[in-house]
C-alpha cells in the first residue's frame, strides 16, 4: 500500500467518522449506497453482478477509483446467488434466470396461504426459534431441502452443504475485497453487521406481509410473543458481524414496521418495544446502528428520540428532511435524502441544486453524509453521480471542522456494562446443539483437555447458527 493511499484511506475514515458522531468534518462525506449502478459504470450486467460475485467486487474497486467516494459498503449487489441457488430458494428472482438479465433481482412474496410459517405455528416459533428455522422455514422455503421427518435425499444434503459452503467462500472474500478498496483506492467502508427488527422478519420471511397483516389483527399476543423470542438472536446476529473497532455502523433495513403499512398503535405497542431495546444493547456493546428508514417514517421520529444520542445514524428516503433535521439531527447524524428520481431522469445541474439544497439545510451544522434517498440501482446516471460529488465537494465544505479524539470511534462516552437481551426459552442465541447434549452423545469421557474440546464444538456450532440465521437475515 503506497503511503498516498493510506494517507487518503485515513483521511477519509476520520471525515466519515466524525461525521457518525454528529459533528463537523472537514466536509460533508459522500457515502453512496450504490448497487447495480457500480455495475453500470463498469461495464457489468446486473447479472454478472449478481451470479458472479467477483464483477460486483471489481465494479465497486473501479467505481472507488473513478469517484472520489468517502466511505462504500463492500458491495450492495449483497445477495450472491451462489448461496440462494444452492440452497435453491423459492423467493429470490435472479436476473438472467427468472427476470432478464440487466434488471435487479427481485424478493418474492409468496401467495396469500403458502406463507413460509402457518397461522398456527407461533408456538413453535416462540419455543425455539434456531429449531424452527432449520425444521420447517428453510425446507418451506426451499425446493430441495427436506422438512423434519422428511426422507433425506441426495439433493437434500447436497444443497444444504453446498449452500453452507457457498456462504462461507463468501464471507472469506469480503476481507481481501475491503483490503483492496483500502490500499488501491484509498476508500473505508461503510458499514458493518445486519440487523432487522422482528416484526419486519415476521413480514419478511416467515409468515408474509399479508399473514402478518391478519395475524395483528387475529393473534396479536402470538404476534407480541414471536417478536421477543426472535429478539436475542437478532441482537445475537448484530452484535457478533458489527465492526470490532467500533467504527461503522450496524446496517439496519427498515422494510415494513411504519405507518400505514401497520397501525400507530402496532407500531407503538409490538415493533418498538422489540426494536428499542436492541438499538440501546448495541450502543452499551460500543455500536452504533444506522437506520435505513425505507420509505417514510415521518410518523415515529419522537420515538426515535427515545434512544441515546449518537446510538444511531438515520438515513433519510421518503421522508420530510426538514422536519426530520429539526425532530433528531439535536441527537444523530443525518444522511441521504437525494432523490432517486433525479439521480435516474434528472440534470446533472438538478442534482446540483438538490445536494446544494440539503447542505444549507441538513448539512449546515455537520452530521450529515451526502446519499441518495434509497440504494442507487442501474437507473442512476455516471453524469448524475460525479455532479453528486462535485457538488458535495464545492458546498459542502465546513470552515471550522471538530477534531475527533483518538481513537477513533463511533461509541458511548461512558460505556455502561451490557445487560444483554433475555431469551424466553429454547436455544440460546448462537446456539444449535450445546456442549453439555454433544458431550453426552459422544458416550466416552474426554481423555484430555475437556475445555478445548468445548471450545472447538462450540466454535463449530457458532457457525451452524450463523448460516441459518444469515439465510433468513440475508440471503
Amino acid at each position: 500500500m503506497s503511503q498516498e493511499r493510506e494517507a487518503l484511506y485515513q483521511a477519509r475514515l476520520r471525515r466519515f467518522v466524525t461525521a457518525l458522531n454528529n459533528k463537523k468534518p472537514d466536509r460533508v462525506p459522500v457515502r453512496p449506497f450504490a448497487a447495480e449502478f457500480t455495475g453500470r459504470h463498469a461495464g457489468y450486467t446486473c447479472q454478472q453482478l449478481t451470479q458472479h460475485y467477483p464483477d460486483a467486487f471489481e465494479a465497486m474497486v473501479k467505481c472507488c477509483k473513478d469517484y472520489d467516494w468517502d466511505a462504500v459498503p463492500a458491495s450492495m449487489v449483497y445477495v450472491w446467488t451462489g448461496i440462494t441457488d444452492a440452497a435453491s430458494v423459492k423467493y429470490y428472482g435472479v436476473p438472467g434466470v427468472d427476470v432478464p438479465p440487466n434488471h435487479g433481482f427481485q424478493y418474492r412474496e409468496p401467495p396469500e396461504g403458502e406463507s413460509f410459517m402457518r397461522e398456527d405455528e407461533y408456538d413453535r416459533l416462540i419455543e425455539d426459534p434456531t429449531a424452527f428455522l432449520y425444521e420447517v422455514w428453510l425446507p418451506r422455503a426451499s425446493r430441495k431441502i427436506a422438512a423434519a421427518g422428511e426422507p433425506v435425499t441426495f439433493r437434500h444434503n447436497v444443497a444444504l452443504v453446498s449452500a453452507a459452503m457457498a456462504m462461507s467462500q463468501y464471507f472469506h472474500a469480503f476481507g481481501p475485497h475491503c483490503a483492496r478498496l483500502r490500499s488501491e483506492c484509498g476508500t473505508p467502508g461503510a458499514i458493518a453487521g445486519i440487523f432487522k427488527a422482528p416484526l419486519d422478519i415476521i413480514g419478511d420471511k416467515l409468515r408474509g406481509y399479508l399473514g402478518l397483516t391478519m395475524d395483528l389483527y387475529e393473534r396479536p399476543e402470538k404476534v407480541m410473543r414471536a417478536c421477543e423470542a426472535l429478539m436475542p438472536h437478532l441482537h445475537w446476529v448484530a452484535s457478533a458481524t458489527a465492526d470490532p473497532a467500533s467504527q461503522l455502523p450496524i446496517g439496519y433495513w427498515m422494510h415494513r414496521g411504519c405507518v400505514p403499512f401497520v397501525r400507530p398503535d402496532q407500531f407503538a405497542d409490538v415493533y418498538w418495544p422489540t426494536v428499542r431495546p436492541i438499538i440501546e444493547e448495541l450502543w452499551r456493546g460500543g455500536h452504533q446502528t444506522m437506520f435505513y428508514a425505507e420509505g417514510k417514517w415521518d410518523a415515529h421520529l419522537d420515538a426515535f428520540r427515545e434512544l441515546p444520542d449518537r446510538s444511531i445514524v438515520y438515513h433519510i428516503d421518503r421522508g420530510d428532511p426538514l422536519l426530520i433535521h429539526r425532530k433528531l439531527h439535536d441527537k444523530f447524524a443525518l444522511s441521504g435524502g437525494v432523490n432517486n428520481v433525479t439521480l435516474a431522469i434528472g440534470t446533472p445541474e438538478q442534482v446540483r441544486q438538490e445536494v446544494r439544497a440539503l447542505i444549507e439545510t441538513v448539512g449546515r451544522d455537520g452530521g450529515f453524509i451526502m446519499d441518495a434517498s434509497a440504494i442507487m440501482q442501474n437507473d442512476t446516471t455516471p453524469e448524475n453521480m460525479r455532479a453528486l460529488v462535485e457538488a458535495t465537494h464545492e458546498f459542502g465544505c465546513y470552515d471550522v471542522p471538530d477534531v475527533l479524539p483518538e481513537p477513533l470511534c463511533v461509541r458511548p462516552s461512558a460505556a455502561e456494562p451490557p445487560r444483554g437481551i433475555a431469551s424466553a426459552g429454547g436455544r440460546k442465541p448462537g446456539v444449535c446443539v450445546p456442549w453439555g447434549e454433544h458431550e453426552d452423545e459422544l458416550g466416552c469421557g474426554i481423555q484430555g483437555s475437556r475445555e478445548l474440546a468445548e471450545r472447538v464444538w462450540q466454535a463449530a456450532d457458532a457457525s451452524s447458527c450463523m448460516f441459518i440465521w444469515q439465510m433468513l437475515l440475508s440471503f
